[in-house]
């Protein structure tokens, strides 16, 4: 009851994002990454396409029995534009052009998966909602802050409970400022109550523009300064912006225009 709680949530919140691709795609795939039991999928599928005249969903799990379950489902219940992919997320064989990707409580970096799928096929609108981000806080046990006047920044994570929520807090802000560098105007919310999942914090973005340099500045300095190298940011080239002599690290130039729009109809 709690799962769906938070499936009927979304949908709610997602709303707005399935329409808009409706209404511009003829043909709008929708994909859900890191899938398994294809909650999601049953639901939106019954809300937005089994009475439309197109579209198709796409539901990636990794696990095979999970796979197979959820397509005896789906044909039971006649979702015949329901399909599904036994793949881990960085594996899958993804449509050319999504329109919009989810991915709800995918682990660790295999949320970094389900984003770098979509800003590399151009999703329009994507949601996810991160669970057990490890890779950063085991990156802050190791390492320091390139850039720290004072060392006082490692204090917000000397020990093992502030390390893995400040962790945790740290990913998901790389998250949504990459996303940002890539073009996508990004919405941070929670998504349910706190009883129903300790795990809430729904990341949302809409692609609005080509790139935003401005906030690539932003990332590259803040990856600098706190010395971590999130899978997101190495799968999609983004690198620490360099420190100067003076132990600051260095802009990389930008033209005053931050934005490039996104071509229209794109």
């Amino acid at each position: 009851m709690r799962k769906l709680k938070q499936v009927n949530h979304l949908m709610g919140l997602l709303r707005p994002a399935i329409e808009d691709v409706q209404a511009r795609h003829k043909d709008a795939v929708l994909v859900d990454a890191g899938s398994g039991n294809a909650y999601l999928g049953f639901v939106l599928y019954e809300l937005f396409l089994k009475d439309a005249a197109s579209g198709t969903l796409l539901s990636i799990e990794g696990r095979p029995e999970l796979t197979e379950r959820a397509k005896g489902r789906a044909e039971r219940l006649g979702f015949t534009r329901m399909q599904f992919e036994t793949a881990h997320i960085n594996q899958a064989r993804y449509p050319e052009r999504i329109h919009l990707l989810m991915a709800l409580h995918a682990c660790d970096t295999a949320t970094d998966d389900a984003l770098v799928a979509a800003v590399r096929h151009g999703a329009d609108h994507v949601a996810v909602v991160p669970c057990c981000q490890a890779e950063v806080a085991a990156q802050l046990k190791e390492k320091r802050p390139v850039v720290a006047a004072s060392g006082s920044m490692s204090l917000l994570y000397a020990h093992p409970w502030h390390r893995r929520e400040f962790g945790s807090h740290l990913t998901n802000v790389i998250r949504a400022l990459t996303l940002e560098a890539f073009g996508y105007q990004v919405t941070v919310t929670e998504l349910t109550g706190w009883e129903h999942s300790l795990k809430n914090e729904l990341i949302l973005g809409r692609k609005v523009h080509r790139e935003n340099r401005r906030a690539r500045v932003q990332l590259e300095r803040l990856l600098a300064e706190t010395g971590v190298t999130p899978k997101l940011t190495r799968e999609l080239g983004v690198k620490p912006a360099v420190p100067s002599a003076q132990g600051a690290a260095t802009e990389p130039s930008a033209p005053e225009a931050s934005e490039t729009p996104e071509p229209a109809g794109a």
